[in-house]
């Protein structure tokens, strides 16, 4: 007998002798489930949630998994330690968790000297009742629950690209309406008045007076791993992890570890997944909105264009994505200021399929 035809035998054998809904049989139909989806060709990271929930493992730790593995390749230098240094040469850590069916969450923001920045937002939802912590109360809550720490999360290339940085007189930055005392500061507000520090700007001090352009947002300097899995009891996860934006000011917490804005799940409904210039995208928390969208019937498709769009409308040269995954495992993308590819495996597909989404 063929495999197909032995699934479909078996199918039939469980309807019998399980009534149930139809809702509820859509849900666990074997040949729909498991799915995973993520943010960009990060297809060692999807092999990775994959073989967990294809082996039987749930949503979450499936998302844990796939997170995880791209933090330790350091995908595209973004996700992990030994990337994206900020103001000072440090590589800070953001991650989030969220589980579909409890609606729980975990995150870590600006954590420091832990490198496994998705196992701590899962500890902080397993073990406690917060939903984020931050900076070093994050990373000692991790350590304290068993994660490796504390300990360097730059590396050689990290500490180069930030030597660099400060060679080209820490240009681009992410500051606006000020005026350095010196090259890289430290920063004084601009608000209109020649002055500096309390005196008269001589024409000299004058030529310290900038106009900052931020970095250029792309996949290589800004950007995150956001993942959904639906298990193959059609129950579904998010998750994200990223070491935010380079060159970003000390204590900046972009999307990543904010639910609603970087990733968003229900199981009554489906999941979401965002990635680009965090922060302006968690000023419309385009995963909530998505959901949302699909809540209200909406099809992935039309989620994820709507949720770009409202953002598009008020920041026309942001950059951006959004993945949307419903109940059923079907998928889509949007996307505004750059070409975004999203990956997937499902049980018809024999390996992972990268998909490309034009603005």
């Amino acid at each position: 007998m063929a495999r197909s035809d032995l699934l479909t035998f078996v199918w039939a054998i469980l309807l019998f002798l399980t009534p149930l809904t139809v809702a509820e049989a859509e849900l666990v139909k074997p040949d729909k489930f498991p799915v995973v989806v993520s943010t960009w060709p990060f297809l060692e990271a999807v092999r990775a949630a994959w073989r967990a929930v294809d082996n039987g493992s749930s949503a979450v730790e499936a998302v844990v998994e796939g997170c995880s593995a791209c933090e330790e390749l350091r995908c595209d230098g973004t996700v992990g330690p030994g990337g994206s240094p900020n103001e000072n040469g440090e590589t800070m850590i953001d991650a989030l968790v969220m589980d579909g069916v409890t609606m729980e969450v975990g995150a870590v923001a600006a954590m420091r000297y832990v490198k496994d920045g998705i196992r701590a937002a899962n500890l902080v939802m397993k073990y406690s009742q917060h939903t984020l912590l931050a900076g070093e109360g994050a990373s000692t809550f991790a350590i304290s629950m068993g994660l490796p720490g504390p300990m360097n999360l730059s590396s050689p290339e990290s500490v180069k690209k930030w030597s660099d940085w400060k060679e080209n007189r820490c240009q681009p930055n992410f500051r606006k309406n000020v005026l350095p005392a010196n090259d890289c500061g430290p920063y004084k507000p601009n608000n209109g008045a020649m002055t500096v520090f309390g005196e008269k700007l001589t024409e000299s001090c004058q030529m310290r007076k900038i106009e900052y352009r931020t970095p250029l947002v792309g996949p290589h300097n800004h950007d995150t791993i956001s993942m959904a899995v639906i298990d193959k009891m059609g129950h579904i996860a998010v998750g994200t992890s990223t070491n935010g934006a380079t060159f970003k000011i000390p204590g900046r917490v972009g999307d990543g570890p904010i639910a609603g804005s970087s990733a968003y799940a229900d199981d009554e409904v489906g999941g979401c997944g965002a990635t680009g210039d965090g922060d302006t995208m968690m000023r419309f928390l385009p995963c909530y909105q998505v959901v949302e969208s699909m809540r209200r019937g909406m099809k992935p498709e039309e989620a994820a264009k709507d949720a770009i769009s409202r953002i598009a409308r008020k920041f026309r040269d942001f950059v951006g994505a959004v993945v949307a995954v419903d109940k059923n495992g079907s998928h889509a993308g949007a996307c505004h200021g750059w070409t975004f590819q999203y990956s997937v495996q499902n049980p018809d597909m024999d390996d992972v399929q990268v998909y490309t989404v034009l603005p």
